[in-house]
């Protein structure tokens, strides 16, 4: 598989897009327009190992809504990302069995070697 979830409206997001340049066999899914499965989420979380390490402390319901008062579960996490698309880290890269979450640069720099074969 793969599949990048993005943010079209987010000028990162695009910006990653645009080093990945991704080919004709990548599925795109703008997370605004359609959101993240549980299925996924689960498969997501699989890899790295939680779901709060796919969850985005940076967003600004995060605050808003009070959760930075709160302790949070998994289940919390899971939750939250599966109702609200602004709670996923992004983007998130998949690349068969490389999975990349985020925009820091060391993950964007892993991604595009990933998708453009250089190991």
């Amino acid at each position: 598989m793969k599949k990048i979830y993005h943010l079209s409206s987010c000028s990162t997001n695009r910006r990653i897009l645009k080093e990945i340049n991704p080919k004709e066999d990548v599925e795109l899914q703008d997370i605004k327009q359609r959101g993240i499965d549980e299925k996924m989420l689960d498969f997501l979380k699989e890899k790295v190992g939680s779901y709060e390490a796919l969850f985005s402390k940076r967003a600004m319901k995060f605050r808003s809504m009070g959760l930075n008062e709160m302790q949070l579960t998994e289940a919390d996490y899971r939750n939250y990302m599966l109702e609200e698309y602004t709670f996923l880290k992004r983007p998130f890269m998949i690349n068969g069995e490389d999975v990349f979450i985020g925009n820091v640069k060391k993950t964007v720099e892993q991604a595009v070697k990933s998708f453009n074969g250089k190991q």
